[in-house]
């Protein structure tokens, strides 16, 4: 019924608890997820954990914020985009929220990363899992500019864990990006992101956890996991006027949608 669309099960503090994990998940009624990589060096175990669950995928990328990694080439990408159960390119983006004594223009490094995934993307026509952080006009800039150049089939994806403006939303959804929202929506403080989480349209809507990290309320504080996800769905059903169990259909179809490698669960 629901679909955990971010989350990092290949971090030791959950991997050490798979099994755990996985009847909290079946108990839940949280019946798949996808596990994100992070760098290219953890693919093996992220995408091991794809191949050994019939509901778990998995995409390939380097997280913007991890530096001293092996950086990706275009050919690292694309060559695990072609492994069974492999469905997006990312985490990707850009994060400029801990610059320290950098500047902006010292975070090239950051955009030319970016441009790889982008490129990855449209050949391999899979989408783009979006990080951005204090950076969504370079972020929503370079996807137009490398993104939408016609030349290639247009980048897609999400913007996961999305915290920024209702302009930032509207200008994701006029690329035709998905935005997915985490347990932040459920926090007392977070009054704006539910107003953008109101205008965002169900059929453009994901929910995920990012899990071990940002764990909703009445978890907050905790470990976050895959089963805690129907508490973000709990609290757009709460702004929409829907059921949980609603909000769980709707964004696990969206999540199909998007997607596409990824087939319906057996009934």
């Amino acid at each position: 019924m629901f679909v955990d669309s971010h989350c990092h099960l290949s971090f030791p503090e959950l991997r050490e608890q798979l099994p755990q994990l996985r009847q909290a998940m079946q108990e839940a009624a949280v019946d798949r997820a996808l596990c994100i990589c992070t760098t290219l060096e953890e693919f093996e175990t992220v995408h091991g954990l794809a191949l050994a669950h019939d509901n778990f995928w998995c995409s390939v990328g380097v997280h913007p914020d991890n530096e001293g990694v092996r950086e990706p080439s275009l050919a690292d990408l694309l060559e695990r985009a072609t492994l069974a159960r492999v469905v997006a390119i990312g985490e990707t983006g850009l994060d400029y929220y801990r610059l320290g004594e950098r500047t902006v223009a010292q975070m090239q490094w950051q955009r030319d990363r970016f441009a790889v995934h982008i490129e990855a993307a449209r050949r391999s026509a899979l989408p783009l899992v979006i990080h951005t952080r204090s950076a969504s006009q370079d972020t929503v800039d370079m996807l137009r500019a490398l993104g939408q150049d016609g030349a290639l089939p247009a980048a897609s994806g999400v913007f996961h864990c999305f915290t920024e403006t209702r302009e930032v939303a509207r200008a994701a959804l006029d690329l035709g990006f998905y935005i997915s929202f985490s347990g932040i929506l459920t926090f007392k403080s977070a009054a704006d992101l539910r107003e953008v989480a109101a205008f965002v349209p169900m059929d453009r809507l994901l929910i995920e956890t990012d899990s071990p990290y940002l764990a909703p309320v009445p978890y907050r504080g905790k470990t976050n996991q895959p089963a805690f996800v129907p508490w973000v769905a709990k609290q757009i059903g709460d702004l929409r006027g829907l059921s949980p169990e609603e909000v769980g259909r709707i964004t696990s179809d969206n999540f199909e949608r998007l997607f596409t490698r990824i087939a319906a669960p057996a009934t």
